[in-house]
């Protein structure tokens, strides 16, 4: 068969769908319940307009920055999935070599396959450890000094995860998703409590991010017990339902943080326009979630590098027609509020995806 050659993004979703089985199209695509907070996610990006400025030199656009010290190629970052395997048989590797590869971050899970160290192993690009805390004192340890010794350049500790949630369009199939059924006790995860996080950060010399901070008033306590990174997101609308889009929190944790820790944000960004929002609005880099989940779907690691390189390219193209030379010099006053053109949705990012014949 020949290989696949992708232009434009929707092209990853389409081709997703056509190669994974519904059980497997709906572990990816689904959130909690009603999905209210899935599609609120949307909802907040779509809302906001960008306001260009004109007349500037932009016959050269840089994209790079760093993240926890680490020299990127963009903003950006493959966030924690679990059940990576059942997208693509490399999972994990596959997923770290296609952002060495883009010259981005990825953020292994601990609940997907191969483990840590092989997926370390996978590629020399900067790569984080998030953990789900299934087990004791004893347990962490152990974890922690494997991701030390693996080389990861940070851990991520998933803090909106007390309860696993009500996934319908799993449970109505009866399908328990293998992340779920490979995460153990979480009686563990019930108990973490921010003496938790004091005891990782007073025991170990690793950057610390929190993911799963929706209140200012955590991002606060987030920042009093001296971690590295603040980590805004919903879980993709997967755990609580009814919560507000992530980027409609931003702007408070922003005022809260300042400069005092890096400021990471997931939530629905599939658009380079999206990622320069959240740019604007504060965030130091955006995640990837079900974006990363698509493109590996379509087609293993190689079409996670081409997803990423058109996605930079709409970057690019974005901050060019913003009157920008650098996201560096990305501003607030680049997002005005305006009114959505269509509903919010998964897919309402793609206006030309369609699963028929054509595009």
């Amino acid at each position: 068969m020949p290989k696949l050659t992708f232009k434009v993004l929707h092209e990853f979703v389409k081709a997703a769908r056509l190669n994974l089985n519904q059980t497997h199209w709906d572990y990816l695509i689904g959130g909690t319940e009603t999905e209210t907070t899935l599609r609120r996610n949307r909802q907040a990006i779509e809302q906001r307009a960008l306001m260009p400025r004109v007349l500037n030199d932009v016959s050269e656009v840089s994209t790079s920055c760093t993240l926890l010290g680490c020299p990127l190629a963009m903003p950006v970052l493959l966030a924690p999935i679990g059940s990576l395997q059942v997208l693509d048989d490399a999972g994990g590797a596959g997923a770290a070599l296609a952002a060495g590869e883009a010259g981005i971050m990825s953020f292994a899970s601990s609940v997907c396959e191969p483990n840590l160290e092989t997926i370390a192993g996978a590629s020399g690009a900067a790569k984080v450890y998030q953990l789900y805390v299934r087990g004791d004192e004893t347990w962490v340890d152990d974890i922690i000094r494997r991701v030390i010794a693996s080389g990861y350049q940070g851990l991520c500790l998933t803090v909106d995860t007390a309860v696993l949630s009500r996934r319908e369009r799993d449970i109505s199939k009866r399908v328990i998703p293998t992340s779920q059924a490979s995460a153990g006790d979480f009686t563990f995860q019930a108990k973490l409590a921010w003496a938790d996080v004091a005891r990782i950060k007073r025991d170990f010399d690793l950057p610390l991010i929190l993911k799963g901070i929706n209140h200012p008033d955590d991002a606060k306590r987030a920042l009093d017990h001296g971690v590295e990174a603040i980590y805004v997101s919903n879980h993709g609308g997967r755990q609580l339902d009814h919560g507000l889009g992530t980027l409609d929190l931003l702007s408070d944790i922003k005022t809260v943080v300042g400069d005092q820790a890096e400021l990471i944000i997931d939530g629905g960004f599939y658009r380079g326009s999206d990622i320069l929002k959240a740019l604007a609005l504060g965030a130091n880099a955006v995640g990837l979630g079900r974006l990363q989940g698509w493109a590996l779907a379509a087609g293993g690691p190689d079409a996670l590098v081409s997803c990423l390189n058109i996605l930079r390219l709409e970057l690019i193209e974005a901050l060019a027609l913003c009157g920008l030379s650098d996201v560096g010099d990305v501003h607030p006053d680049l997002v005005r509020p305006a009114t959505p053109v269509s509903d919010a949705s998964i897919f309402s990012a793609f206006p030309l995806l369609s699963f028929d014949e054509g595009y």
